[in-house]
């Protein structure tokens, strides 16, 4: 009777250790509702932050492991904190004409230099079982880059980029409040670790970037409040926000935004979306959004597209259509009419990951199409209107994974069309000037 009892004692005893250490012990393995709460390895893979993308590739950078233990639902909760970076820099070389086509005095010169693109701090934790937060900080212009004056811009303050709150009522309703990543399409609520191009697109929210920009935006944030949820098994995926938007005088209408997403292959949850998957997992996500405040509308539809072909590779498409306006109406207080002129654009990135030589060569395409009507182009031909702010964006590159998204080499050549005034004519030419980047990220949380 006594060994009965000492062996009884002893393995409760291993097994209350194995489930404090995180272990599931040999036999007891439970059966999870996600496919990703267990790992192969036998411990459990819990993420408190649902900002953070949600593939391993991420979770294994984390500085802290708290995003990596498992919660017990008779375990007292301990709120936890995370910190992390994501830093972008990159020699360059760039004709002056790829932005500036109409005023640089020498548009096909070449500038040359080395740039700090963006050093961002993430903070993020888990403040009660349902409730979690996320802090960024960024530097508005970049470091190393020309001043008006002609000086090296060496100090930058950095800006309060995100600051959010979230609390998750169910998979099906979840609120997040403060200043956030908005879009209607999925180009502009992508996370910049996981990009596969060299950068964001240019006109998927081209009105939404800075203070000065038609809608007030600060790199594509605004203040306000988001829902978002889950339904059909985590398949459909909806986003409804209102927010402050642009605000002449604190009394105009409030701008709504609202995304509608089905996935046909694995479930897409992440707050950010991914820019590439690097061929993990089977993803097919179609997506329609609108974007509207006073005279202003922004209708969109996107595909993404991240699938392994082989065991040797994987392919990751993203494509993207929208309509946006300000209206006609110019007499309108709060008219967008002569703000954001009509137009069309066209977006496509296509790669393929070559998995043994964590390679990933990839081309790029858009088009922003001015349609502008003539109250939109006071005092211009609409014709020459049109012409003059149309322009085009091609070209390609290849990214080498250190430690896949962890750490990566970025090489990349981007051009920019434009139809320019002529000398000689009373019509426009068509002008293309490039860019060369060599691009480091490193990105840890």
């Amino acid at each position: 009777m006594k060994v009965c009892y000492l062996l009884l004692v002893t393995q409760l005893a291993y097994t209350s250790f194995a489930y404090a250490t995180d272990e599931i012990p040999p036999g007891k393995e439970k059966k999870s509702t996600t496919d990703s709460s267990i790992l192969e390895t036998g411990k459990r893979n819990y993420n408190p932050l649902p900002e953070i993308p949600d593939f391993a590739e991420l979770r294994k950078y984390a500085c802290l492991n708290m995003n990596k233990k498992g919660l017990q639902e008779d375990a007292p909760f301990k709120p936890s904190v995370q910190v992390g970076a994501i830093v972008h820099m990159f020699a360059s070389a760039e004709q002056d004409g790829f932005s500036a086509p109409h005023t640089a005095t020498a548009p096909s010169d070449w500038s040359k230099g080395f740039t700090l693109y963006r050093a961002r701090v993430l903070v993020g934790g888990q403040l009660t079982p349902k409730g979690s937060f996320f802090f960024e900080t960024d530097i508005p212009s970049a470091i190393g880059g020309p001043n008006p004056d002609g000086t090296k811009n060496v100090k930058v303050s950095p800006i309060i980029l995100d600051a959010q709150f979230q609390y998750n009522f169910c998979e099906a309703f979840q609120v997040i409040v403060g200043q956030q990543l908005i879009s209607n399409n999925r180009n502009g609520l992508q996370g910049a670790a996981g990009l596969m191009a060299n950068d964001f697109s240019y006109f998927q929210y081209p009105y939404n970037l800075f203070a000065n920009s038609p809608l007030q935006g600060n790199f594509g944030r605004d203040l306000g409040v988001n829902t978002r949820g889950f339904l059909f098994n985590d398949k459909f995926e909806y986003r409804v926000g209102a927010f402050t938007g642009r605000n002449v005088d604190g009394k105009g209408p409030i701008r709504l935004t609202s995304r509608l997403a089905y996935s046909f292959m694995d479930a897409e949850k992440d707050y950010y979306y991914a820019g590439t998957n690097l061929g993990k997992g089977k993803t097919l996500t179609w997506g329609i959004g609108a974007d509207v405040q006073g005279t202003y509308h922004n209708y969109s539809t996107d595909l993404f597209i991240d699938q392994p072909i082989t065991d040797k590779g994987s392919i990751t498409f993203s494509g993207a259509f929208q309509y946006m306006t300000g209206g006609t109406d110019t007499v309108a207080k709060y008219t967008f009419a002569r703000l954001i002129p009509a137009q069309t654009v066209q977006f496509a990135e296509l790669g393929y990951y070559f998995k043994a030589a964590k390679l990933q060569p990839w081309v790029k395409f858009e088009r922003q199409h001015i349609s502008a009507k003539d109250a939109q182009a006071p005092g211009v031909p609409v014709e020459d209107f049109n012409k003059y702010n149309s322009s085009t964006v091609w070209g390609g590159g290849i990214n080498y994974f250190f430690n896949a998204l962890g750490t990566n080499l970025r090489l990349s050549y981007i051009a920019r069309s434009y139809n320019v005034a002529s000398a000689t004519t009373a019509d426009f030419d068509k002008k293309t000037y490039g860019q060369v980047w060599a691009q480091l990220q490193f990105f840890i949380f």
